[in-house]
């Protein structure tokens, strides 16, 4: 039996410890809610599309239709949008990519989804309301994409508001081990008995391979 592990189920467990020290007197009830939305994503459930959510996903979308010679001018996103198409166009968008790899003796398929492969670049869209320098660099996502894509030396993430363009990159020599952070979720599970629930809700498909 093999398990499915993408990065966004990591990024779910690890939000569970993110900074909360921003919400003063509401950390536990954010705390809270990390927690029962991690336990969502480990039941798989459908998370809603929230207001953020789907912003990221309209100017993703007027990134991919400039690329294509489309995308609406007049839209307040179109110069910020029209500044990453001219990055990642001529590139692989939407690239599916697998690997199976063993963890503690567990048989897993690593999944992920590319915003686009480009000249050994990974690049990924996001559209934020702000930015700090190193924002992702505790994020799952770039160790396990150059777990699934050897050939790419840098993943990128062109980070957007609609209006200015940031971007964070890191080299492969980098990024730290997927393996490793895999590790660290198998232990926390065992350490919370949420192990079997966790191989019932994410046993691998053959269509996901």
């Amino acid at each position: 039996m093999r398990f499915l592990i993408t990065q966004s189920l990591l990024a779910s467990w690890q939000y569970q410890w993110s900074n909360f020290e921003k919400y003063g007197e509401r950390a536990e009830e954010f705390q809270e809610k990390a927690e029962n939305d991690f336990l969502s994503v480990l039941l798989r459930g459908t998370m809603p599309t929230n207001e953020a959510m789907q912003k990221g996903i309209d100017f993703e979308k007027l990134v991919m239709d400039i690329c294509f010679d489309k995308g609406n001018t007049e839209n307040n996103w179109y110069k910020a949008a029209k500044e990453i198409a001219g990055e990642v166009k001529g590139g692989q968008f939407q690239l599916v990519a697998t690997k199976k790899v063993n963890v503690a003796g567990i048989d897993f398929l690593l999944y992920g989804r590319l915003d686009c492969l480009k000249a050994g670049v990974i690049s990924d869209i996001k559209f934020s309301g702000s930015y700090t320098v190193g924002k992702f660099f505790g994020s799952p996502q770039h160790p396990m994409y150059m777990e699934l894509v050897p050939e790419a030396e840098i993943f990128t993430y062109i980070v957007s508001n609609g209006n200015k363009v940031w971007r964070e990159t890191y080299r492969r020599e980098e990024c730290r081990s997927v393996l490793d952070i895999i590790q660290e979720f198998i232990n926390y599970l065992k350490e919370m008995k949420l192990l079997s629930l966790y191989k019932s809700f994410w046993k691998a498909k053959d269509t996901d391979k």
